[in-house]
């Protein structure tokens, strides 16, 4: 391939199309009208790390259909480079479907069967030369829960060398694993050759076998990462590497759509890491990023830029003027 420079953020992992309701509270029986958008949380964090300024991309498939053109084009259009997508001439590009029942059930329906193209990227189709010289390389659970998929992300994980910074995101989906004991079985063997970890209580259960959040992040920590993040919902998040221990407290918010807001967090994160700052107020933004994108309907094109996160942290409301009734207002307040 063409030399190209150094990526801030490459991404590996689920991209397709999400078909969400504009009915919210009503079952899928009885939406009337959808809307289409890029989706697939690898994808939702390029984008994110995109709209704050970070060279972002990432490695995934799609099949050669309009949805898999119209995913190509998203990226293209939300600044984020299509340049290691694999088109597969034999799996469908997949969609998933969600129910909007704020302010905590969203129930998600993947049409990903008997596979879909992003867990058929094989090692020979990974530029290594990007994966190593990327400044932060992004991968999720879900990647390692099928082959070659899996022999693909622990390629990458090899090529990397454990450089800094390369994270792995906890992201369990029951429906892509046999049992929670598979996946904990690959996560174990991944933890000691990434640097940073972050996931959910229930994530973290998965992978380590504790839900209190200290016990959590010291078992990531004693696994090898260098970084451990758990987010605890309404509790805040924290974050522990060997020497400091930060808690960050939630915005608190009314949500529309929850689904995307972990993958606002992690784009946002992300770009705090590579930007260097205190892990305190990489946390804060972090918080921040998810709480916009749970006040908003969709998820890839509900990620907020670094104007947007400054107006809520400065007790604004950065969804004014947004085209959007179902949207609501992030409250900038400490629980």
């Amino acid at each position: 391939m063409e030399s190209q420079p150094p990526l801030d953020v490459l991404t590996f992992g689920r991209a397709g199309v999400d078909i969400y309701p504009d009915q919210i509270g009503v079952g899928l029986e009885d939406v009337t009208s959808f809307g289409k958008y890029l989706g697939g949380t690898t994808a939702n964090v390029a984008v994110a790390a995109a709209r704050l300024g970070s060279r972002s991309a990432i490695i995934t498939g799609v099949g050669d259909d309009p949805f898999g053109r119209y995913v190509r084009r998203e990226f293209g259009r939300l600044g984020v480079s299509d340049r290691h997508i694999v088109t597969n001439h034999e799996y469908a590009t997949p969609v998933t479907f969600c129910e909007i029942f704020p302010p905590d059930d969203f129930p998600l329906w993947f049409y990903r069967k008997p596979t879909a193209p992003d867990l058929q990227v094989r090692p020979d189709d990974i530029d290594f030369d990007a994966v190593r010289a990327t400044n932060l390389m992004w991968m999720s659970v879900t990647g390692l829960s099928e082959e070659p998929s899996r022999a693909s992300h622990f390629a990458v994980l090899q090529a990397r060398a454990r450089k800094s910074f390369t994270v792995i995101d906890l992201d369990y989906r029951p429906m892509f694993w046999d049992t929670p004991e598979a996946a904990r079985e690959q996560i174990a063997a991944v933890l000691p050759q990434v640097t940073v970890a972050v996931g959910n209580r229930e994530e973290c259960e998965v992978a380590v076998g504790e839900t209190d959040p200290e016990k959590a992040a010291d078992a990531l920590l004693d696994a090898g990462v260098e970084l451990a993040i758990v987010k605890q919902g309404p509790k805040g998040v924290l974050a522990k590497t060997r020497t400091e221990r930060v808690v960050s407290p939630p915005i608190m918010i009314k949500p529309v759509n929850g689904l995307g807001a972990g993958d606002g967090f992690g784009g946002s994160l992300a770009h705090g890491l590579l930007a260097g700052w205190p892990l305190a107020k990489v946390l804060e933004r972090a918080n921040a990023a998810g709480a916009i994108v749970a006040s908003r309907l969709e998820c890839s094109t509900a990620m907020p830029t670094a104007t947007e996160i400054d107006t809520l942290l400065g007790g604004g409301n950065p969804n004014e003027g947004r085209n959007d009734p179902a949207v609501q207002t992030p409250v900038q307040s400490r629980s």
